[in-house]
C-alpha cells in the first residue's frame, strides 16, 4: 500500500481550515509525505531528509533579499521535500515572485495558507495519520482483516473514532479508498447471502465495498462512483438483481466520501436502525419472489418517524386515535368483509397514486385494483388522490401496520 500522498495531506479538514491555495506543482501533488514538520529556520534545508511537507511563516525569509530567497527553495527542492506551505498574512502578506518563480523552475509544490491555524494542529493531526497509515500498511490474515474492519466500523457508528485523519488511514490499510466524488452508503445485513450480494453490487456498480461480519449479521461501508444519480437506489437495484437468496439488507442515507466520518457513522447507524424495523414491522408491499428484502433507512422514514425511540403507552394511543380517525371505515368494512383495503391503499399511496405500479407490487389486475380503489373511496366518502388528505391516510395506513406488528 502507498503511503499517504501531498494531494491527501491537503485534503484534511484541518488543512482546508486554513484555505491552502496550490500556486504551482499542481502536478507533483501524488507525492509521498513522510512528515510533516514546521520552521521558521532559513537554513532549514540541510537539516531535512526528503519526503516532508514543510510549513512556515515565512519569518526567516521575510528579511532575506531575492537571492537568498530563491537558495531556499533550492536547497529544498534538492533535499526531496514533498512540497512547501506558507502562511501569509504576519511575516509576508504575499507570496514572494522569487519563492513562486524558484519553485516553478524546481517542480516544487508551493501551498499559500490565506487563514491561521496553529501548524502544531495539522502537524499532528497529519502525522498521527501517517504513523497510523505506517503501523497498518502491512499484509495481514483475513481473520484480522476482519476485525480491523469491524473495529472500524464500530468506531463509526458508536462515534468513537479519533479524527478524520485516523478513520481515513485506517481505510485506506483494509485497501477502502474511495474517490472523493464518490456517494457513500451505511449498510447493515442479516441472512443468507448478503455477503455474496454485496460483492455482486460492488462488482457492477464499480463501487468501493468495506464490511465485516458483526453479532447477528454483517456491517459495510458500499461507496458508489457519482455516475449513479440516486446512489441508494443504484445499490437497491445492484443488490437484488443476483439469484434468489434469504437475507434482509438495509441502505443508510447516501453522503459524500469526502463528508466528516461522523456522516459515515450516521449512516451506518440509520443502516442498523432501519435493518430493526425491517425484521419486526411487516413491510408496505409484499416481500419480493426471491426471498431477498433490500430496504433503506429513506424508505422506511415514516416507520422511524412514528416509533421514534420505541412505541410507548401514550405514543400507541395517538396513533391508534389517528388510525381510528382516518381509517374507521375500512376498518370495520374488514372486520366484516375478508379484504385487503388498507394495504392496498398504502402500497397506492407509497407508489405516487400509480395505477400500474400498485397493481404490480400487489399481483392483482388492473381491473381487480379499481374496484377496490372505488371500495376504499366510497367508504372514505373522499379521493384517496386528494392533497389534503395524501398525508394522513398515508400516515394512518403506516401507523395501522406498526400497531398490527407490535400488539
Amino acid at each position: 500500500m502507498a503511503a499517504l500522498t501531498l494531494r491527501e495531506i491537503l485534503s484534511f479538514d484541518v488543512l482546508g481550515a486554513a484555505a491552502p491555495e496550490i500556486l504551482c506543482g499542481e502536478q507533483e501533488l501524488d507525492r509521498p509525505v513522510r512528515w510533516v514538520h514546521s520552521s521558521e529556520i532559513y537554513e532549514i534545508g540541510p537539516l531535512l531528509s526528503g519526503g516532508e511537507l514543510l510549513l512556515t511563516t515565512g519569518l526567516g525569509l521575510a528579511g532575506a533579499d531575492a537571492g537568498a530567497r530563491r537558495h531556499y527553495v533550492r536547497e529544498l527542492a534538492e533535499r526531496g521535500v514533498a512540497g512547501v506551505a506558507v502562511e501569509l498574512g504576519r511575516s509576508l502578506t504575499e507570496m514572494p515572485y522569487e519563492l513562486l518563480d524558484e519553485s516553478r523552475r524546481r517542480g516544487l509544490p508551493l501551498v499559500a495558507l490565506r487563514a491561521v491555524v496553529p501548524f502544531i494542529r495539522i502537524a499532528e493531526a497529519a502525522n498521527t495519520a501517517i504513523v497510523t497509515q505506517s503501523l497498518t500498511d502491512r499484509p495481514y490474515p483475513a481473520a484480522d482483516r476482519d476485525g480491523r474492519a469491524a473495529a472500524l466500523l464500530a468506531d463509526l457508528a458508536e462515534g468513537t473514532a479519533r479524527s478524520q485523519p485516523e478513520v481515513l488511514a485506517r481505510a485506506r490499510a483494509l485497501d477502502f479508498r474511495p474517490d472523493r466524488t464518490h456517494r457513500l452508503l451505511g449498510v447493515a445485513a442479516t441472512g443468507t447471502g448478503a455477503d455474496a450480494a454485496l460483492d455482486r453490487a460492488a462488482l457492477a456498480l464499480d463501487a468501493e465495498l468495506l464490511r465485516a461480519p458483526v453479532t447477528g449479521g454483517l456491517a459495510a461501508l458500499l461507496a458508489v462512483p457519482a455516475g449513479a444519480q440516486d446512489a441508494v437506489r443504484a445499490a437497491q437495484a445492484a443488490l437484488t438483481a443476483g439469484p434468489p437468496a434469504g437475507y434482509t439488507l438495509a441502505l443508510g442515507p447516501a453522503c459524500p466520501a469526502d463528508a466528516a466520518w461522523s456522516r459515515w457513522g450516521e449512516s451506518l447507524r440509520e443502516a442498523r436502525t432501519a435493518l430493526g424495523l425491517a425484521l419486526t414491522v411487516p413491510p408496505a408491499e409484499p416481500a419480493p419472489r426471491s426471498g431477498a428484502l433490500v430496504t433503506s433507512s429513506r424508505a422506511l422514514a415514516l416507520e422511524r418517524q412514528l416509533t421514534g425511540d420505541g412505541l410507548t403507552p401514550a405514543s400507541r394511543d395517538r396513533l391508534a386515535h389517528l388510525v381510528s380517525r382516518a381509517l374507521g371505515p375500512l376498518l370495520e368494512w374488514e372486520a366484516a368483509h375478508p379484504s385487503d383495503l388498507v394495504r392496498t391503499l398504502e402500497v397506492h399511496l407509497r407508489n405516487g397514486c400509480s395505477p400500474t405500479r400498485t397493481a404490480a407490487l400487489l399481483h392483482v389486475g388492473r381491473q381487480s385494483l379499481y374496484q377496490r380503489l372505488d371500495r376504499i373511496e366510497s367508504l372514505l366518502g373522499l379521493p384517496v388522490t386528494a392533497p389534503d388528505s395524501h398525508t394522513e391516510l398515508l400516515l394512518a395506513t403506516c401507523a395501522h401496520r406498526l400497531l398490527r406488528a407490535q400488539p
